[in-house]
């Protein structure tokens, strides 16, 4: 499905600078087009960010990639892991580093690499394992049209602490809406269509608090709604479990959703979201 910008939107959405890719990203893009790329060329321009480089290695290196032996470089990770593996890795990490960084958004990112590591673990819990690096990405990615709404108002920071409290649901973002004319859900998708993410990842951004039957609807492609599901769940365990929470307004507002279209049992589920919580713990 198409994301929907109403008149209102698009006149707010010019005065919203959207971030640029960084160099390295450009640089790994237009490598990895070609029929063979070469990687000594893509670690070269990922090691030439110090920033971006950092931050992969930590990534892979984490829990969520269960690594037996440390990965010491940029090229030794893109030699182990595969280009296709370490460019969705790439992007995530990109995003916040094109970020600027305030300490409003403190909370902001520590939850976001923990949804991320959670993201990775989930996708293995549930035998998607070959979506777990596009999940991982979507677990930075997701809501980072956040910090480019508080960029461009201030008080956005009262948003961001109403959702502290509240959490984030469809019923705070027409508070978004009514406040700003805009949600961070659309900026965030118009951010992923400007870097080049999937259409799967995109859609799911701009709908991720638009659940109501949404399993049940084609709104989303099959994929999608794996990513979905998979990213509810993490947020689950990341945002409410880790917290000392049961559940969430977000969360049940999906839970029995995400019972029937990944064909779980109630004690299956349960034991997921242990394992997940005990990872990332």
């Amino acid at each position: 499905m198409a994301i929907k910008i109403t008149s209102a939107e698009k006149a707010i959405l010019q005065n919203v600078t959207i971030p640029p890719r960084p160099e390295a990203l450009i640089k790994v893009s237009e490598e990895a087009k070609k029929p063979e790329p070469d990687i000594s060329i893509i670690a070269e321009a990922i090691s030439h960010d110090v920033g971006i480089s950092a931050a992969v290695l930590q990534v892979v290196n984490s829990a969520a990639f269960r690594r037996t032996r440390e990965i010491e470089s940029i090229d030794q990770a893109v030699m182990v892991l595969g280009l296709k593996r370490v460019f969705p890795i790439v992007k995530a990490v990109a995003v916040k580093a094109s970020m600027a960084q305030t300490p409003v958004l403190d909370d902001f990112w520590q939850s976001s690499d923990k949804i991320a590591q959670a993201c990775s673990i989930v996708s293995r819990e549930l035998e998607k394992p070959q979506l777990a690096d596009n999940a991982y990405m979507l677990g930075l990615f997701h809501n980072a049209g956040i910090p480019v709404m508080l960029q461009y108002d201030e008080a956005y920071a009262a948003i961001i602490q109403s959702a502290k409290v509240d959490g984030w649901d469809f019923e705070m973002i027409e508070k978004e809406r009514d406040q700003f004319d805009t949600a961070h859900t659309t900026v965030g998708a118009l951010l992923a269509q400007q870097w080049k993410l999937a259409k799967d990842l995109v859609e799911v951004i701009y709908y991720q608090h638009d659940t109501n039957g949404i399993f049940l609807s084609d709104e989303l492609s099959k994929v999608g709604l794996w990513i979905l599901a998979i990213l509810k769940i993490a947020r689950h365990v990341a945002l409410d479990r880790l917290n000392g929470e049961d559940s969430s307004v977000e969360w049940e507002a999906v839970r029995d959703q995400i019972l029937q279209f990944c064909k779980l049992e109630d004690d299956e589920l349960t034991y997921i979201l242990e394992r997940v919580e005990q990872e990332i713990s």
